[in-house]
């Protein structure tokens, strides 16, 4: 199992039967840290009889193997000998063997790492104590006294891989990094690969970082991170090794589990015996046999403030739309006998268009309303919702939530 160390896949004995449960993982024949795959442990469990297989389906639409951790070492030694100043190295402050290599590449580089961010701090603090870092105390010095060296022997290790916005890198990028800023000579080093659904934040940071004047290295240029998931020739090798009864893919999108499943009938499971499944769908165990229970509500839990769960899409799509085009709040009063206007109706806009802007189309938008109310025919406030978002949407191809109050008198 990757990233995490101690992690393992589960042999779950239970009065239905043996369920191996794999976990990330990807089959180590090189590992980092010395810890190998367990492959008699897995012929064990295909001897005492697998009656139900879950394993990791996140590669399962790439073909061969998912290479070694080794290859990243060479990959970091190249970083390392042409940067010209500062390294500064992202990755996941869990993923502690990564953490291993660049104390290692700095060591060899006659450099010193420092660290920058909580997580990466308390990681590296824990891992070390028990025993998964082996750094050299003279290898690490504290972020102030790493600022202060000359550039060229400098390493920082730091959070923020993912692009994520209040992470090291993303605050670097944005320039809103308190403790240490950007320089022109910095090497900046992604050491991992886009969590799906992260590749438009991460192309933003690197796109900011680069206008900032660093150097900026991903995996897409560099072999500076591998997947900690296995690819196909993995995933076919472990169905061979457990030979399950029953196979249920886990851990990806539902092209990958229907990938994987493939894969599973590939090697020789029978179709019958493959279930592909999604979120909240029950799994039942059984006298040997795999069928679908009930299905359980499930997705996003919503936390606004001290409101768990009461939030729901739509309240999440209003909030979208009005952060996304602002808002006009229009308030009408009319005679209830006649049905025309008492008064000028009271306009206020947020976040729409500028002050300035607004006080030019606010009196069009009146003498809109105006039309509707005081030319008869009309039915309710929709009809002046709609004509306020006609004129709107004239003027500036945009579609800003129009909310109108109705008074009579």
């Amino acid at each position: 199992c990757h990233s995490i160390p101690d992690s393992v896949g589960l042999g779950i004995t239970t009065p239905a039967g043996l369920v191996v449960h794999m976990s990330d993982f990807k089959f180590a024949h090189t590992p980092v840290d010395g810890w190998p795959t367990d492959y008699a442990k897995l012929a064990e469990f295909s001897q005492r009889g697998v009656d139900l297989l879950l394993s990791d389906s996140t590669n399962a639409e790439r073909p061969g193997w998912t290479p070694s951790e080794m290859v990243i070492g060479p990959a970091f030694d190249k970083v390392f000998a042409e940067a010209p100043g500062r390294v500064i190295v992202a990755t996941f402050a869990s993923l502690i063997s990564r953490i291993q290599q660049v104390a290692e590449a700095t060591a060899k580089h006659k450099r010193k790492m420092a660290l920058a961010g909580t997580s990466m701090v308390d990681n590296v603090k824990i891992a070390r104590k028990l025993g998964y870092l082996n750094i050299p105390d003279e290898i690490i010095v504290p972020l102030d006294q790493a600022l202060q060296m000359q550039d060229h022997k400098v390493v920082l290790m730091c959070t923020g891989s993912q692009g994520e916005p209040s992470s090291i890198v993303g605050r670097l990028s944005a320039g809103t990094n308190r403790q240490f800023d950007l320089k022109p000579n910095d090497t900046v080093v992604l050491s991992s690969h886009p969590i799906p659904g992260n590749e438009e934040s991460i192309s933003k940071t690197i796109n900011r970082l680069l206008r900032r004047g660093a150097n900026v290295i991903y995996d897409a240029m560099a072999p500076i991170h591998v997947s900690g998931h296995a690819s196909q020739e993995e995933q076919k090798l472990l169905l061979n090794i457990v030979r399950p009864k029953h196979f249920l893919p886990i851990h990806g999108e539902l092209r990958q589990l229907r990938a994987h499943a493939g894969l599973a009938m590939d090697v020789g499971i029978d179709e019958k015996d493959v279930t592909v499944v999604e979120n909240g769908q029950v799994v039942e165990l059984s006298g040997g046999k795999i069928k679908l229970g009930e299905r359980i509500p499930g997705g996003y839990v919503f936390v606004d403030g001290q409101s768990i769960g009461d939030v729901d899409y739509d309240i999440m799509r209003e909030r979208g739309k009005l952060a996304r085009n602002g808002i006009f709040l229009i308030d009408v009063s009319v005679d209830k006998l006649s049905g025309r206007l008492l008064h000028d109706p009271e306009i206020i806009t947020r976040g729409f268009v500028s002050p300035e802007d607004a006080e030019e189309m606010i009196p069009e938008v009146r003498q809109r309303i105006m039309q509707v109310v005081n030319g008869g025919g009309w039915d309710n406030e929709k009809d002046i919702v709609n004509a306020v978002k006609s004129y709107l949407y004239e003027e500036t191809k945009r579609r800003p939530m129009v909310l109108v109050t109705l008074s009579k008198g």
